[in-house]
C-alpha cells in the first residue's frame, strides 16, 4: 500500500499536543481573543511565523481559526548529507530511508545516490547516517542533470540521467539501493534538458505502475514518453502539450496522482501566464488548464516558465508559482485541474523575494511549500510553509526557517533565488515521510554546496489524524 495511506495508522500512535493558551506580541491586548490557540508563544525561537495569505499576522485576529485550521507549536532545523549536491532531487521509501542526488561524488565520478537512514525517527543527532548506495558496475557516467525518484506505490528507486544533452539513461533499484538494474535508454533525441520523471498506479501493461518522463527539447513543447514495463523500454516521445501549443521552455517536476493522472506545470500555450498540463492516458495526449495568475503575474526571472504541482491522497491538485513580485502563490483544484481557487500569496510578510518553489501534499487540505527567501539583506534562507486546512476560506499558514539567521544557505549572491545559484542549480525537491513530516532538499552553498534536508522538528503531521509530529533533535551546523 502506498506510504500515504499507511500513514493513517502510524500517526495515531503519536502524542497529541495540547492547544490552549494565547500568542501575541502584545499579550495583554489579545489574551482573551486568542485563548485556546497560542499558549506556546514563549517557546518560539524567532524562526516561526503564523499568518494568513498575503502575510497577514494571524495572532492579531484568530476569528478564522478552528477545526483543522489551527496552529501547532512549530520549530525546524536541517541535516547534512555529508556530500555536495547539485539540483537536488529526493525520495523517501516506506522503510523511512531518504534518498538524494550528489553530483559527481559516486563511483568513478558518477552521480551518487545518497541514502540517509534512521532520520525520520531519530532521537539523537548521532542516530542518522548517510552513504552512497549507487554501486552499479560499471557505473553510468556522471550526468549533466542528476535525478532520483522513489515510486510511492512500489518503493522502486529510479535514477534518471541526462548525458551531455545527447541522451537519457534510466536505472533502478528495488532493494533500497543494494543492487541496480539497467541502464535502459530513455531517449534518442540529441537535444534535451531539464528532465523529470514520475509514476502513477495507472497500471502499466507489464508493471504495477506506469512511468512517464518529460524533457525540454528543441520543440514548441516538452517531449514526454511512457514505460509500460517499469523502465525497461520506453515508448515514442510525444508532445507534452496540445498539438497547437507554444509552451517550450523550462518544465517543473512531473507528478503522478492516485487516480492515474499525470500533471506538469509550465508557461501557457499562448506564451503567457502559467498552466497545468494533464494527461489521462499515459502521456499520449495532454490538455491545458490555465492557472489563475491574472493578479499575481509571473516571475520575470531565469526560471519564469515553471509552475510546481502535487496531488494529495484523494487526487486534489495543488499548484505553486512565483509572481511578478518574486513571492510564492498557491491555488488548488478539487476537480482534476478543471477549475482553480483564487490565488493567494503564502510567504510571511518579512520576505522581500523568494525562489526555487516546490510543493508537496499529504491528506486532503494538508500541503507544504518549500522555497528559499531573503528579507532585503541579500542573505538567502530555506523556508517551509504548511497549511493544514488549505480549502478554508482563510487558511492558517505556519512558516518555518530551517536555518539560523547567522547560518544562511547563500551569502554570495544577492539575487540567488532568481538565478542558477550554487548547489540549487535549476530546482530543489520535497517529499513527505510516512509519519506526515515534510522534508525539503536544499543546498548549503557557503559550506561547499553541501546537500541538506530541512524539516520540522516540531509541527503538525500532514497524514492521518491532525496531531503533532513526534519530536526529532535539532541539527544545523553541527551536522555539516
Amino acid at each position: 500500500m502506498r506510504k500515504k495511506q499507511n500513514a493513517l495508522l502510524m500517526v495515531t500512535i503519536m502524542a497529541f499536543m495540547s492547544l490552549s493558551g494565547c500568542f501575541g506580541e502584545e499579550k495583554t491586548e489579545i489574551v482573551e481573543e486568542t485563548s485556546g490557540y497560542f499558549e506556546f508563544q514563549d517557546m518560539l525561537d524567532g524562526r516561526t511565523w503564523y499568518h494568513y495569505p498575503g502575510g497577514i499576522n494571524a495572532m492579531n485576529n484568530t476569528s478564522a481559526l478552528g477545526g483543522d485550521n489551527v496552529p501547532f507549536y512549530a520549530t525546524s532545523s536541517y541535516y547534512s548529507i555529508g556530500m555536495s549536491t547539485f539540483e537536488p532531487t529526493m525520495g523517501i521509501t516506506s522503510t523511512g530511508n531518504l534518498y538524494i542526488t550528489s553530483w559527481g561524488n559516486g563511483n568513478a565520478g558518477s552521480t551518487a545516490i545518497v541514502q540517509c537512514s534512521n532520520m525520520v525517527e531519530m532521537t539523537s543527532i548521532t542516530d542518522y547516517t548517510c552513504q552512497d548506495v549507487y554501486g552499479a558496475v560499471p557505473p553510468v557516467a556522471n550526468s549533466n542533470d542528476p535525478y532520483v525518484y522513489v515510486d510511492p506505490w512500489t518503493d522502486r528507486i529510479m535514477k534518471f540521467d541526462m548525458h551531455a544533452l545527447g541522451g537519457m539513461t534510466v536505472e533502478w533499484s528495488d532493494d533500497e539501493g543494494q543492487s541496480w538494474t539497467g541502464p535502459s535508454i530513455a531517449t534518442g533525441y540529441s537535444v534535451q534538458d531539464h528532465q523529470t520523471i514520475a509514476s502513477s498506479p495507472y497500471g502499466g501493461l507489464l508493471h504495477e505502475t506506469l512511468w512517464v518522463f518529460c524533457i525540454n527539447g528543441n520543440y514548441p513543447a516538452p517531449l514526454c514518453s511512457a514505460s509500460q514495463d517499469g523502465g525497461f523500454t520506453w515508448g515514442p516521445e510525444l508532445p507534452g502539450a496540445p498539438v497547437d501549443c507554444q509552451s517550450g521552455g523550462l518544465s517543473a517536476h512531473i507528478i503522478g496522482a492516485e487516480n492515474g493522472n499525470f500533471y506538469r506545470g509550465q508557461i501557457g500555450c499562448n506564451g503567457e501566464g502559467y498552466s497545468m498540463y494533464k494527461t489521462e492516458d499515459g502521456a499520449i495526449t495532454w490538455t491545458e488548464h490555465v492557472l489563475p495568475t491574472e493578479e499575481s503575474g509571473t516571475a520575470d526571472t531565469w526560471n519564469a516558465e515553471e509552475a510546481q504541482v502535487d496531488t494529495d491522497t484523494q487526487s486534489n491538485v495543488y499548484a505553486m508559482w512565483m509572481g511578478i513580485d518574486n513571492l510564492p502563490y498557491f491555488s488548488y483544484s478539487t476537480d482534476h485541474a478543471e477549475t482553480w481557487s483564487d490565488a493567494v500569496m503564502v510567504a510571511p510578510s518579512h520576505l522581500q523575494g523568494t525562489g526555487f518553489p516546490v510543493v508537496i501534499a499529504g491528506d486532503p487540505g494538508r500541503v507544504a511549500f518549500g522555497y528559499i527567501g531573503e528579507d532585503g539583506d541579500g542573505l538567502w534562507n530555506g523556508y517551509i510553509s504548511v497549511m493544514t486546512d488549505a480549502f478554508n476560506e482563510t487558511p492558517l499558514i505556519t512558516t518555518v526557517q530551517v536555518n539560523a539567521d547567522d547560518d544562511p544557505l547563500d551569502n554570495a549572491s544577492p539575487t540567488c533565488g532568481y538565478e542558477r545559484c550554487g548547489g540549487f542549480g535549476d530546482f530543489i525537491d520535497m517529499q513527505i515521510d510516512a509519519y506526515g513530516r515534510p522534508w525539503l532538499a536544499l543546498s548549503h552553498n557557503p559550506n561547499g554546496d553541501t546537500g541538506i534536508f530541512g524539516t520540522f522538528t516540531h509541527g503538525p503531521t500532514l497524514y492521518g489524524n491532525l496531531t503533532t509530529l513526534t519530536v526529532i533533535p535539532e541539527g544545523g551546523p553541527q551536522t555539516l
